[in-house]
């Protein structure tokens, strides 16, 4: 039972973490340019370092971390 709350209490704060994706922010901050591709480069690398622990605290491994990671990381660059 505390595997349970505990996996659902560490989805919700992943989810969190990336409540608006990369391009919006990027649209909010009106970035263009230089300035747009550094700020994606940087969010990018957040999100995966975020969905690659969260994979990690999850013990997921093979098709299921490879399943996690590309919807993790769609959801928080927002493709």
């Amino acid at each position: 039972m505390k595997v349970i709350v505990l996996a659902a209490a560490l989805s919700l704060v992943s989810g969190a973490a990336f409540a608006a994706s990369c391009k919006v922010e990027a649209g909010n901050k009106k970035l263009a340019g230089a300035a747009l591709t550094s700020f994606m480069t940087k969010c990018e690398s957040d999100a995966k370092a975020t969905c690659e622990k969260d994979s990690t605290a999850r013990k997921l491994a093979g098709a299921a971390k490879d399943s996690h990671m590309k919807k993790c990381l769609s959801d928080a660059v927002g493709s």
